[in-house]
């Protein structure tokens, strides 16, 4: 099996694309970055998570979908179960397990995977989320613009 993977995403100030005459796909809306033990490192995105949606300006309930990167399949159920989410807002074309978890580009994959899912469905805002083995954890809320 190879797991090696690269990509790229662009990101630029509003005011940047406009002059580049670029199309905005979406703003990011707010972030946040979340630490404890490394043997927790599984469940760190659900204290990344809120605090990205707080710091958006966000409810809970305003989010349309999630995704969260799954080393393993245990890290999206645990982290669906502690934020209490549905499973037809999580991973909705399956998460890193099915799809792929590919070194390099975990993140990438997950924010292009987010969007397609805001775009195809209607969504305005999407949190994608992420645990980096070692007890911490990035999350980020994505407007669909």
């Amino acid at each position: 099996m190879d797991s090696d993977g690269a990509a790229t995403l662009v990101l630029v100030s509003g005011e940047r694309a406009l002059d580049l005459g670029l199309k905005v796909i979406a703003k990011i809306s707010g972030y946040a970055d979340a630490a404890q033990a490394p043997k927790l490192f599984p469940i760190a995105p659900a204290i990344a998570i809120p605090k990205a949606i707080s710091n958006a300006g966000l409810k809970a309930s305003e989010i349309d979908f999630y995704e969260i990167n799954e080393p393993f399949y245990v890290v999206s159920l645990t982290n669906q179960k502690l934020l209490g989410l549905s499973p037809e807002k999580l991973n909705v074309h399956g998460g890193a397990v099915s799809l792929g978890h590919p070194l390099g580009c975990s993140g990438a994959r997950i924010l292009v995977t987010l969007l397609g899912v805001l775009r195809q469905i209607n969504g305005k805002y999407g949190v994608a989320g992420i645990c980096n083995g070692g007890g911490g954890a990035s999350a980020l809320v994505l407007e669909l613009m």
